[in-house]
């Protein structure tokens, strides 16, 4: 049977390894990095940190990386969907800072309870990213001054909500406490869900195996998916044992990850998700093509404000308290750092939501590593301002390649 996509003689691909090989270099000459510079990265800081002080890569200190990754890198899910529209919000830190100081003021000085705290933060989160919406839609205002002013005012508010106290401690027996910082999933079910895991990666390439085949495209082999959905859940499981060792996987960190996984559906697999990456490639030409490009905008304000409050409640309840240092210092810096570092381009319109978790990993594993070699912190900042740097060239770089490769 001829395939629809494989009826022109030019469109056969060779599946040899040799041709593999060739594809890849060729891909990576054209500027299309992918992932591929954080991982390899993040495998070379590893290895680095671990001839250094083999404590690195000990289960005990894997598992505190990954709970302190969650916190600031829910942040950084939603910096790269600003960036995927060639934007920046610089007020996420404030942001998260105001909306867990809502929390603890509601939850221990007005009486409410716990899952009506967490959504007026949330909701208070989400208000703030409509306003900067609307502000940038119907005014023109550029992001950068939005959320540049957001950043100083939203800081006032979160003093002013705090008031003279200045910390509001969580109360001890908190599940949101809990949930950040003790709840972890029992080994039995960790492997649970790597099975589950590998399932849903065998069901989703049936499913586009099937849709393919009806509209007479060519498929990959079945024996190929069965290989690679048994490797994911063995990769899985094994990354479950190894943190089983000491408390296991924690249940911030699997909300991340999931929510990660569910942002990452909603962009590849939605109309909404198709008209974030339209327009921020062309917005003129998006525009033209009928997408509603305001709502476009607004929405993805709005979710990445809602992912900095959300960050902010999380940060509360691994903390165990608000302050009102919270939500600064480094939060901004590490958040954008992360998406950037984890590959989402600058330019807009190139990018993945794993960036958030892959570039949190990187800057989360510098801290760590450099923390455990006993450095002192300003060398923390130098390095993940220079690794910063590096990501932001190797980004422009690949741009320029794409460029003069016409694609893109």
């Amino acid at each position: 049977m001829s395939f629809a996509d494989r009826a022109d003689e030019r469109l056969v691909q060779d599946t040899s390894p040799k041709a593999l090989l060739g594809n890849l270099s060729r891909r990576l000459r054209s500027g299309d990095l992918g992932m591929i510079p954080v991982i390899v990265g993040l495998v070379v800081i590893w290895i680095v940190f671990y001839a250094m002080n083999p404590r690195f890569l000990s289960s005990r200190n894997l598992v505190e990386l990954s709970l302190d990754s969650a916190t600031i890198g829910m942040i950084s899910v939603g910096i790269v969907l600003v960036l995927l529209l060639g934007e920046i919000d610089l007020s996420v830190g404030s942001v998260s800072g105001l909306s867990g100081s809502i929390l603890a003021v509601l939850l221990v000085y007005q009486g409410w309870p716990l899952l009506g705290s967490i959504l007026a933060a949330l909701c208070a989160g989400l208000l703030i990213g409509v306003f900067y919406g609307v502000l940038y839609t119907r005014f023109g205002v550029p992001s950068f001054v939005i959320t540049l002013a957001g950043l100083l005012a939203f800081l006032g508010a979160q003093l002013q909500v705090l008031g003279s106290n200045g910390t509001v401690n969580l109360p001890g027996d908190s599940a949101l406490i809990d949930f950040a910082n003790f709840t972890f999933l029992p080994p039995w079910l960790s492997y649970v869900l790597a099975g589950v895991v590998g399932l849903a990666y065998l069901l989703a390439r049936v499913r586009t195996i099937r849709r393919r085949s009806a509209a007479n495209l060519s498929t990959p082999g079945l024996q190929s998916v069965v290989v690679k959905a048994v490797l994911i859940t063995a990769a899985v499981a094994g990354v479950a044992w190894y943190l089983n060792i000491d408390r296991g996987i924690g249940a911030m960190p699997l909300l991340w990850v999931g929510v990660i996984i569910g942002m990452d559906f909603l962009l590849r697999r939605t109309t909404w998700g198709r008209h974030v990456f339209s327009v921020g490639g062309n917005e003129e030409a998006s525009r033209r093509a009928g997408i509603g490009v305001d709502r476009v905008y607004i929405s993805v304000f709005a979710l990445c404000s809602m992912f900095a409050a959300f960050g902010g409640v999380l940060a509360a309840g691994r903390l165990q308290a608000v302050s009102q240092t919270s939500g600064g210092t480094d939060t901004n810096l590490m958040a954008i750092a992360a998406a950037v570092i984890g590959g989402t381009s600058l330019f807009g319109g190139r990018g993945s939501v794993y960036s958030a978790l892959f570039g949190m990993l990187v800057l989360q594993s510098i801290t760590s590593g450099l923390n455990l070699v006993g450095v002192d912190a300003y060398v923390r900042y130098m390095v993940t301002g220079a690794v910063l740097l590096l990501a932001v060239t190797i980004d422009s770089l690949s741009r320029q390649a794409r460029k003069s490769s016409g694609s893109g």
